[in-house]
């Protein structure tokens, strides 16, 4: 799906000015199945974005009125064709700001959710945002995979393997770089 309607109609009111949106990043994770080697480690969805060719998680911007679950299992079944359901918060942060091409602007306010899919799903490319999609080991993502993205994705293999010890991120930084840590 390209830009929302909504967006374009309000585009049309205030131009390229700087829009605050709230979005989400849908990071779906395959365990490591029973069984295997120990050296295994999980994968990670990924699709390769038709606007830049970066490699990224499944992410999308919320319409209005909609919960946030709800607009990660949607941008998953758009995508890449799949049916998800969430498991966990993983983080909320600001993303941005970003300048498109065509001189818009915006910042995100992406809430990032571990989601899970059917042991067997295989996804197809079901939209005109990516290129490519592909189940990618957490141990060798593509280079264009961004920090941010990696930390959510990094969270999101902590959270799965220690759910009772994981505590959201509050912003995308390195815990390290937080204030007060």
């Amino acid at each position: 799906m390209p830009t929302p309607k909504f967006i374009t109609d309000l585009r049309e009111k205030i131009g390229h000015d700087q829009l605050y949106l709230p979005a989400c990043s849908a990071i779906i994770i395959r365990p490591v199945p029973e069984g295997a080697p120990l050296w295994e480690v999980p994968t990670v969805l990924l699709v390769q974005r038709a606007d830049n060719g970066n490699w990224a998680p499944v992410e999308g911007i919320c319409e209005p009125g909609e919960e946030i679950g709800a607009s990660a299992v949607r941008e998953v079944k758009e995508e890449v064709d799949l049916d998800a359901r969430v498991e966990a918060l993983l983080g909320v942060g600001s993303i941005g700001p970003v300048t498109y091409p065509n001189g818009d602007k915006c910042m995100f306010m992406n809430t990032a959710m571990r989601l899970s899919v059917a042991d067997d799903a295989e996804p197809v490319i079901s939209d005109e945002e990516n290129t490519n999609v592909q189940w990618c080991s957490v141990a060798q993502l593509p280079s264009s995979v961004t920090r941010q993205s990696r930390l959510m994705i990094g969270d999101a293999v902590a959270q799965m393997k220690h759910p009772q010890g994981f505590k959201p991120r509050m912003g995308f930084m390195k815990r390290s770089e937080m204030p007060g840590r």
